[in-house]
């Protein structure tokens, strides 16, 4: 006979439109136990992602058992395992957790302690679960990837296209922390004031092409492009607006027949442009000898809110965390007109 204990969870069976009643459901599960140096975390908050409705996408059969979602949570470490090194319990944590693992959509959760920070100690924990995935995207995506110094940045410029996005929102507030001038895109009136209000110097409209509107504020190129929308849609107006030896970085990827025949490269090629992408799970997915980065990088996050430099994206909340919420979450991630986070709170 099954003793353990259980906790709530939400997850999916296959996929379903959103609309549907049995698209994400309410479960009861057994509550796992910390090995290694995983954190056994009591979750109080999590937000939703476009990954999250990436993967519930991909569920088109029937599963033997749920997949969790998530990928945003802050909570309290319950226990700790035997290897465990930088937490103990009763520490209040913020992470993103592992696209490898079941996700943060469950009342305690598993994750390795070295992608965990400390959670600022000026936000509750719903602000707090707003931050995570899309500050590490934000954060890998500016200095790992377009390897932007943190200062000496007198004279660059950025566009980061998508800027009233979660990963936009706190993008533009940490590039403008780097000393970059920074124009956001938005297209509509409560998103442009939406990412001015985080400190965007100027606003073009993604729909429109860029460099007439670059032109406009006495910006022939921008040095920094930061694509945090579709790829293929924008490249040839990044070609246009990047410097000669740019560099542009992209988080949305392509299928096989995008790359194949709509995303011509050739377009940076007179340019020497330098194009990456950003992944924000590559570190916990392949276990990479620098995936203490993340825990790292939290922290100095979590010090940059105490100190009122950044702040949170959280812009909506719903509670309690169960399925009819996070279908309505979901629901609103689809339509793609939401601005900043959204997240749940209290099981």
């Amino acid at each position: 006979m099954n003793t353990r204990q259980k906790m709530k969870a939400i997850g999916a069976y296959r996929y379903l439109p959103i609309s549907d009643p049995e698209s994400l459901i309410d479960l009861h599960l057994d509550k796992p136990e910390p090995t290694g140096r995983d954190l056994l975390v009591n979750v109080k908050a999590i937000s939703v992602n476009p990954a999250d409705v990436g993967v519930r996408e991909k569920h088109n059969y029937e599963a033997e058992s749920p997949e969790i979602l998530g990928w945003d949570a802050a909570g309290i470490v319950e226990q700790v395992g035997p290897d465990c090194q930088l937490f103990k319990p009763g520490d209040k944590v913020y992470y993103a957790g592992s696209v490898a693992r079941p996700g943060t959509n469950s009342e305690f959760h598993l994750v390795d302690e070295r992608i965990v920070g400390k959670m600022p100690r000026s936000l509750d924990f719903a602000a707090a679960a707003a931050l995570p995935l899309t500050s590490i995207t934000a954060w890998e995506g500016l200095f790992d990837r377009l390897g932007i110094s943190l200062n000496a940045n007198e004279n660059k410029s950025i566009l980061i296209i998508g800027a009233a996005g979660g990963v936009g929102s706190i993008a533009v507030q940490l590039a403008k922390l780097a000393g970059l001038t920074v124009i956001g895109t938005a297209s509509r009136p409560e998103s442009t004031q939406w990412v001015k209000s985080l400190g965007a110097d100027f606003i073009i409209n993604h729909n429109n092409p860029f460099q007439p509107q670059l032109k406009e504020f006495g910006i022939d190129t921008v040095d920094y492009i930061f694509c945090l929308n579709d790829t293929v849609q924008h490249l040839a107006n990044m070609s246009e607006a990047i410097t000669p030896q740019g560099k542009i970085c992209c988080i949305v990827p392509t299928d096989k027949a995008s790359w194949a025949g709509s995303l011509k490269m050739d377009l940076l090629f007179a340019k020497s442009v330098t194009f990456v992408w950003e992944f924000m799970f590559t570190r916990s997915l392949f276990y990479t000898e620098d995936m203490m980065k993340q825990h790292e990088l939290l922290n100095d996050l979590a010090d940059l809110i105490d100190d009122g430099k950044l702040k949170t994206t959280l812009n909506e909340r719903l509670e309690p965390i169960n399925a009819a919420n996070l279908r309505l979450a979901h629901e609103k991630l689809e339509n793609g007109r939401s601005i900043g986070k959204i997240v749940l709170e209290n099981f």
